[in-house]
């Protein structure tokens, strides 16, 4: 019988996820899938993914995955912006 893997222990370093107080604004179906593009054409890192194939990929994976969100139902919301730092 094989054990299962212990979780890793949190990121000390990782940002402390955002509350879920105050209004949330839905997500423009052109910014969602520019959010997503965006994070398919770089890794986690922020560097670009190597290929030139990554660029037109993205783009048309992040429309496929915004359709296919609508058609399931899903709602996208997120945070209003942050009123603009002041020195």
């Amino acid at each position: 019988m094989s054990e299962s893997p212990t979780p890793e222990p949190p990121d000390p370093t990782a940002e402390a996820p955002v509350p879920l107080t105050g209004p949330l604004l839905p997500v423009d179906q052109a910014e969602l899938a520019s959010a997503l593009a965006y994070g398919l054409r770089f890794d986690e890192r922020g560097r670009p993914r190597r290929g030139a194939a990554w660029e037109m990929a993205a783009t048309l994976l992040a429309e496929q995955l915004v359709a296919q969100l609508e058609r399931a139902r899903f709602v996208v919301l997120k945070h209003p912006p942050r009123p603009p730092h002041s020195t």
